[in-house]
């Protein structure tokens, strides 16, 4: 049998350096565990841009859509803030997601125990928090039609149109009851039925599928800017949350600054089933390229190593081996080993990117 495929896209800012950190954890599944990649790499935003002239080349995108999974670093930064919207180094990560289909995007809100300090909620809140959003990536309002700006008499109206069809509810209810099943077993849909005919037929949709393919598992229903609040009030009353793409928006934002740090957390989007059963998938970190630090080594890669434990949870079946990734992770925050974002007053020194990739393999292998 053939290497699971990796397409590896570092991108711009702190990309390539969290991304070098991920290769030595890549490395060690291959030395330790015999759990070898046939990996490939590519540009991508501003660094395509530079080299190519534009954020993602057809080359780069044909591989993204030959391997079985996308691992991305992070694109933009301010040196290409007077590009023309078409060419900015967004536009190629948009290219990625619309071109592959992934409309289920995976936000996880884990609070490390070693972080839950850091959250602005008191500490019993937060401590042992462990939710998944399944935010709608493809449709929605950010999509919609009609859209624009026009004028009506002598003002400006701003359109944007909120849209919905059942089989685009249906696949990521799906997505949300399937991860449901490998956690705690239960769902709860967001949206403003109250309020909304999208939210209506949404709710009816859900409800639906549940009915008819999901009937072991709990779900529930929320109003959603209730969910906002109870995300605040008492978020570990959730398990999987699932919602359309305005709402998942916001939401997933909301709920990462709950663990503490937003540069901790990792994300997956992921479509529909290749030939060979394994979804298409792009993962990347939740944070910026933070071009402030870039080559400094000052960058926290644990955002990007989690995302390829998410990687190897659901693209490549792995879940033992992403349990002792994550829990590598865990065990070094728990030892007091911080990059500097994870510092507070009373800490010791923080540790560079490298050195933080090299204690995470160090615990990799106190677990054998």
């Amino acid at each position: 049998m053939s290497n699971p495929s990796l397409l590896i896209l570092p991108g711009d800012g702190i990309g390539a350096e969290v991304m070098a950190e991920v290769r030595k954890v890549i490395a060690w599944f291959g030395e330790n565990q015999g759990l070898n990649f046939d990996i490939d790499e590519d540009l991508v935003g501003g660094a395509s841009y530079d080299a190519h002239g534009t954020p993602l080349t057809d080359a780069a995108m044909e591989k993204a859509q030959g391997v079985d999974a996308v691992l991305l670093g992070a694109v933009g930064g301010p040196k290409y803030d007077d590009l023309d919207f078409s060419l900015k180094p967004e536009r190629g990560l948009l290219r990625l997601r619309k071109e592959m289909d992934l409309f289920a995007n995976l936000r996880p809100a884990q609070c490390f125990d070693a972080l839950a300090d850091f959250s602005s909620l008191k500490k019993d809140v937060v401590a042992g928090l462990d939710i998944m959003i399944v935010r709608e990536l493809t449709s929605g309002v950010y999509f919609g039609e009609p859209r624009g700006i026009h004028k009506e008499g002598n003002e400006r109206v701003g359109v944007n149109t909120q849209r919905y069809t059942e089989s685009e509810i249906a696949r990521v209810a799906r997505s949300a009851f399937e991860l449901a099943r490998r956690r705690n077993n239960k769902v709860c849909s967001m949206e403003k039925a109250n309020v909304m005919e999208s939210g209506i037929l949404w709710r009816d949709v859900v409800t639906e599928v549940h009915a008819a393919e999901y009937s072991d598992v709990e779900l529930s229903h929320m109003y959603a800017d209730n969910g906002a609040m109870q995300l605040v009030r008492a978020p570990k009353q959730f398990d999987v949350i699932v919602t359309d793409n305005l709402f998942g928006d916001i939401l997933s934002d909301a709920a990462a600054m709950l663990t503490g740090s937003l540069g901790m957390l990792p994300s997956a989007s992921l479509g529909s089933q290749m030939a060979n059963g394994r979804p298409k998938a792009l993962y990347e970190p939740v944070h910026g390229s933070a071009p402030d630090i870039a080559g400094q080594g000052k960058a926290n890669p644990i955002a990007c190593v989690l995302s390829f434990a998410m990687a190897l949870r659901y693209s490549f079946d792995k879940g033992d081996e992403a349990t002792r990734l994550e829990q590598a992770v865990e065990k070094v925050l728990a030892d007091g080993v911080k990059t500097g974002d994870l510092m507070q007053d009373d800490d010791a020194q923080p540790v560079s990117t490298s050195q933080m990739g090299d204690a995470i393999v160090e615990a990799l292998t106190a677990s054998l």
